[in-house]
């Protein structure tokens, strides 16, 4: 027996309709959220650092992709902002001078026809804008705002958009965390510093600022999910640069260039993500422009994040130019085992005046009491030399703390070779590296060290006492201006 089947004409429009329809729409474009914690590494719950309580960023990161090898371009904010805006590294834009002003350095447009990612994303038809602190910190000049507005919801009715966020409380200076104080014991110091309960109750105080920070984030990502974008949002968690810690913010060692890169977006990522692929900051900008579908006119120094463009590469490269007035030249270059840093100033010590370091650090304080008395170990003692080695080579996977230099260890000289080859290419065939020159070299405030007496530095250390072991909930005042007075202020003449 045979069975005739009827379609009905107006059965065949709709799925002919339905059809064409699915093919015709665009895929929508992502939202795009860019939040930066201001001066910070891995110091985060999810990366595994003791002591300290991050939930919504360890969410955050279960519900997508964790980078465990991510570096920003810079151990400073304005360099490396300057590199993660643009996609390239701030050398080659001519932007690597910290706080460039007259009449030594002065801030230029952008070179070789260069944007910054938020104005390719607006003519792509993204609304941008600049939520929190209005702290974009670029060493280029503009001739249009960086960005539209300052919240998502002055966007046209369903225009995608990029926002940037910026929470400074984990810069300088820090807060305490009444919900959830953290107590000296349960925090774990690196070698390199004093194992003293000032050390330990400042590097806890910044733990909380951190804990602050975190709650902040949360509100954002809540909001994301309340207004029902959670899911077609992609979302970036990172450091702008390095812990403001001695050692740290400045340096090419990993606690100044490495930082927390978290990424999550519901409709593409997969969750629960770990990757070691080494990564940088302004691969952030390539991927974004990526995503949003935005083609520039050039090449960036960045790759994809999310595409597989960075799973065989071998390298990641950092540099260090001035630092306000504190001139000083440094290059690096990162693989998963090893690190090489060039020192292109070695006559000039790590520890040169520089005047926010001196009132912000307690740190620094009690490492130049130590260190004038004659008290610190080997590894600590290294950091307040008068001088530095021009090349420092380090075994990642046996130093983790970069400790032991092993430059002129022979048997790491092909080690070396490689990375200094490599470093050189990156130097001359990348950057455009313009190096020092000798007026450059007798610049900035005095190089003479020590900068202080030791009656002098035990003073400043006790001034810090207060600050560093205040209860959660008082009002002692940070002792910034004591500090900068006396001895100092010669240096900070221009």
């Amino acid at each position: 027996m045979k069975f005739k089947i009827f379609i009905s004409p107006a059965f065949v429009v709709i799925i002919m309709f339905s059809f064409f329809s699915c093919k015709q729409v665009p895929e929508q474009k992502p939202n795009i959220v860019w939040i930066m914690m201001e001066d910070w590494g891995y110091q985060l719950s999810c990366y595994g650092e003791p002591g300290i309580h991050t939930p919504n960023i360890d969410k955050f990161a279960s519900e997508g992709i964790r980078y465990t090898n991510s570096f920003c371009t810079a151990p400073v904010c304005s360099p490396s902002r300057s590199a993660m805006i643009t996609g390239f590294h701030q050398n080659y834009i001519g932007a690597n001078q910290h706080r460039t002003q007259p009449p030594g350095f002065k801030k230029k447009p952008l070179p070789y026809g260069i944007k910054p990612i938020t104005h390719l994303l607006e003519e792509a038809g993204y609304f941008t804008c600049f939520m929190e602190t209005r702290k974009t910190d670029l060493n280029f000049t503009l001739d249009r705002d960086l960005y539209q507005g300052k919240d998502w919801s002055e966007r046209a009715e369903g225009q995608p958009f990029f926002a940037q966020l910026t929470f400074p409380k984990t810069h300088r200076k820090w807060y305490r965390d009444p919900e959830n104080p953290i107590d000296i014991s349960e925090v774990k110091l690196p070698p390199y510093y004093p194992q003293s309960d000032l050390a330990k109750r400042d590097w806890a105080n910044g733990l909380e600022s951190a804990q602050v920070v975190d709650k902040q984030i949360g509100k954002v990502l809540q909001r994301l999910e309340d207004e029902g974008l959670a899911e077609n949002t992609l979302v970036f968690i990172i450091g702008d640069n390095g812990r403001c810690m001695p050692r740290g913010k400045q340096f090419l060692y990993d606690g100044g260039i490495q930082v927390p890169i978290v990424v999550r977006w519901p409709a593409k990522i997969r969750p629960a993500q770990v990757i070691d692929n080494m990564v940088s900051t302004i691969d952030i900008s390539k991927t974004i422009l990526d995503v949003a579908g935005v083609k520039p006119e050039y090449e960036l120094h960045g790759e994809n994040l999310l595409d597989g463009s960075t799973k065989d590469r071998k390298y990641i490269f950092a540099a260090r130019d001035k630092m306000d007035e504190t001139h000083d030249a440094m290059r690096a270059i990162r693989s998963k085992e090893y690190k090489l840093i060039h020192n292109l100033m070695p006559e000039r010590a790590y520890c040169q005046f520089n005047r926010y370091k001196e009132v912000s650090y307690p740190v620094l304080a009690e490492l130049n009491v130590l260190n004038l008395k004659g008290e610190l170990p080997p590894e600590q003692a290294a950091f307040m030399a008068p001088s530095k080695a021009e090349f420092e080579l380090f075994d990642i996977e046996n130093d983790p703390h970069e400790i032991n230099n092993l430059a002129d260890d022979p048997n790491y000289a092909d080690v070396k070779a490689e990375l200094l080859k490599e470093l050189n290419n990156w130097r001359e065939n990348v950057i455009k590296d313009k190096g020092v020159t000798e007026e450059f070299r007798a610049g900035g405030w005095p190089s003479t060290y020590p900068t202080r007496s030791l009656e002098e530095w035990e003073e400043v250390l006790e001034l810090w006492q207060p600050w560093v072991f205040r209860a959660v909930d008082s009002d002692v005042e940070r002792p910034d201006k004591e500090i900068g007075e006396g001895s100092i202020a010669d240096y900070t003449k221009e």
